[in-house]
């Protein structure tokens, strides 16, 4: 394939990526369903394995590491286990740790119980940090920001991102390139970011409905002009991506595989895109690759990564 010779980078751990947002830890709990609660029509689940990894931002940075470039991560935990397991997986992940303790909360858990292969409850454990420590980390943010080559913020609206704008202003200013996973209904908190990554639920809040792809076009356009991006990639499950630029509209077919698992999807796919831009792949070819990232990520189970290997013999 042509355009995988053109853009597949050799490997440059020398880049360095730096994450900041919602941190948390992903639980899961698998076993054996074979009867129903007499106490309530749901099914027992006896538990036979459990797995720990890494949730929200942390997983992102983790995508970002399998994909063959060094990472940071700045956020949240509490003071608790889950804090310490957090820190434990990202020294095995090879990830760097720049992450503030919060006395006053708990790590962010979600719980998931997994029967015969399929999720049947998500249990979430969160609470918001405090503004002492939200200063301390955006302080922190500040501190390193020079070191690094692309920065995301992986905002999955639990509270770490409420300085998002003062975050993205002090990245540009120091000519970083900023990619964003936007939440709510509001991204004006998001001006200025070099490229937003809302799937159709979260630009559907923002722009409204669409009747086709000529309106959709014109409101995602109207939209990347007026928060001042470079460019807003729309993650669209079944129908691909399409990346809007001031220069075109960019459209990539979905990967044309069976979809196991959506969970942190978009994390792959903001990774993938920063990954590429910080091994200099033009973006119009990073959305391509991170495409396909995201197409092999939901065929496996959970929170997951993709390695360079992977991404590249899927070509």
């Amino acid at each position: 394939m042509n355009l995988q010779l053109r853009t597949q980078p050799g490997a440059q751990p020398g880049k360095r990526i730096l994450v900041a947002g919602d941190v948390m830890l992903d639980r899961y709990w698998f076993g054996e369903v074979n009867r129903i609660s007499p106490e309530a029509p749901v099914p027992i689940v006896r538990v036979e394995k459990r797995e720990e990894r890494l949730g929200g931002a942390a997983n992102v940075a983790r995508n970002a590491v399998a994909l063959g470039v060094e990472a940071g991560l700045v956020g949240v935990i509490g003071q608790d286990e889950a804090g310490n397991i957090v820190e434990t997986l990202l020294d095995e992940s090879g990830i760097s740790s720049y992450l503030s303790r919060d006395h006053s909360i708990s790590t962010i858990i979600k719980l998931r119980v997994i029967g015969r292969q399929q999720q049947l409850l998500r249990i979430d454990f969160e609470e918001r940090p405090t503004a002492t420590v939200l200063r301390d980390k955006l302080s922190r943010f500040n501190a390193l920001i020079a070191a690094y080559d692309v920065i995301v913020l992986s905002d999955y609206a639990k509270g770490s991102l409420v300085n998002v704008a003062a975050m993205i202003a002090a990245a540009r200013a120091a000519g970083k390139p900023v990619l964003v996973d936007p939440k709510g209904s509001d991204f004006r908190r998001y001006a200025g970011a070099s490229l937003l990554t809302p799937n159709k639920a979260e630009l559907r809040q923002v722009i409204g409905e669409w009747a086709n792809e000529d309106e959709l076009s014109a409101k995602a356009q109207a939209l990347r002009s007026e928060l001042g991006l470079q460019a807003l990639l729309l993650t669209r499950s079944e129908e691909g991506m399409t990346l809007y630029t001031d220069q075109e509209v960019t459209h990539v077919a979905a990967m044309a595989r069976e979809v196991y698992d959506v969970s942190g999807a978009g994390d792959t796919v903001i990774a993938a895109m920063a990954a590429m831009l910080a091994q200099g792949v033009a973006m119009r070819d990073a959305v391509v690759i991170a495409n396909r990232a995201g197409g092999i990520v939901v065929g496996k189970l959970g929170t997951a990564t993709v390695t360079r290997e992977e991404l590249f013999a899927a070509a």
